[in-house]
């Protein structure tokens, strides 16, 4: 029968059909097969550890380290911008950033994110982020971690299981690596003015992002000095747990991963195990600092003397 063929009524008395079944899912980008191997990059944001991440996935040997479990327990969404400012009595803070009705028009959920079936959405990440040499990588930030933690916990195999070891259980050989930056103001001045414009990234080549967005940023004391204590904090954070679990990650600064990025990548693969690829990792992006943004240091190291 084709598929526009009007189905007939079942004969009296003979059995009723059997529902049809719907369509498998397609299947995601990645291997079928368990990984072998996973690593976790551990960071706080304007660190590099996008610009790592796009490098290890450039090698082709490294899994596709993203940020699968970014969204959050509530909403299925990643952050918004005026949830980095939770705690900061600045009605003009708020003002300057986007709208979240504007922000939730533009995001995408992810079909397989789902709260009651986070296994689903494990999977699914699992499938999409491993190469087929069996390696799976994946970014996390301290600022969703937490809610990362819950979601797996609700998964049944995970209930009452440590952090460490819920992890361990989750991501097979399993390491650390921890992405961190030396000059917080700048990276506290840099976070600011993505927040302003949702512009994480410029491609190499790239003229220009979001201009029209890139037009209305403007300097805040207040919202620079509150993300510089949060990065602090988070970054803390991440070495409180690293020390709580027994682990030593390797731990790669901003500096060194956009001076070298090849080192860099090439210190993760040696850490995996992984044999470096023969070619060296293109860039595929490129500095988003420019004038304004060191203005905005300065101003910051200013207001801060005079206080």
């Amino acid at each position: 029968m084709s598929a526009s063929e009007p189905r007939r009524p079942p004969a009296p008395g003979a059995p009723a059909p059997s529902p049809v079944a719907p369509p498998p899912r397609a299947p995601a980008q990645g291997s079928a097969a368990p990984p072998r191997r996973c690593y976790l990059v551990c960071a706080t944001p304007r660190s590099g550890s996008t610009l790592l991440c796009e490098g290890l996935e450039r090698t082709g040997v490294a899994g596709r380290p993203r940020e699968y479990f970014e969204a959050l327990k509530e909403t299925g969404v990643p952050r918004r911008p005026r949830e980095y400012f939770w705690g900061l009595r600045s009605p003009e803070v708020i003002r300057l950033l986007p709208q979240d009705s504007q922000l939730d028009r533009e995001a995408e959920r992810s079909p397989s994110w789902s709260r009651e079936d986070y296994a689903g959405h494990l999977t699914a990440a699992l499938l999409e982020g491993t190469t087929p040499d069996g390696v799976f990588g994946a970014k996390l930030m301290w600022g969703y971690f937490d809610d990362f933690l819950e979601l797996m916990r609700g998964i049944p195999r995970f209930g009452g299981m440590g952090d460490g070891s819920l992890l361990n259980a989750a991501f097979p050989e399993l390491k650390y690596v921890f992405v961190s930056r030396s000059d917080k103001v700048r990276q506290a001045v840099s976070l600011w003015r993505a927040l302003q414009t949702w512009v994480w990234r410029k491609a190499d080549g790239q003229v220009e992002g979001e201009p029209e967005r890139e037009q209305r940023v403007v300097y805040s004391f207040d919202a620079i000095d509150h993300l510089l204590d949060q990065l602090r904090r988070h970054e803390d954070a991440w070495r409180g747990f690293f020390f709580r679990i027994g682990q030593q990650p390797l731990a790669l600064y901003y500096e060194e991963v956009a001076s070298d990025l090849d080192g860099a990548v090439a210190r993760v693969l040696d850490t995996l195990g992984i044999e470096r690829p023969p070619t060296p990792t293109p860039a595929a992006m490129r500095r988003q600092s420019d004038e304004l943004s060191e203005s905005w240091v300065q101003s910051y190291l200013e207001d801060v003397s005079r206080r």
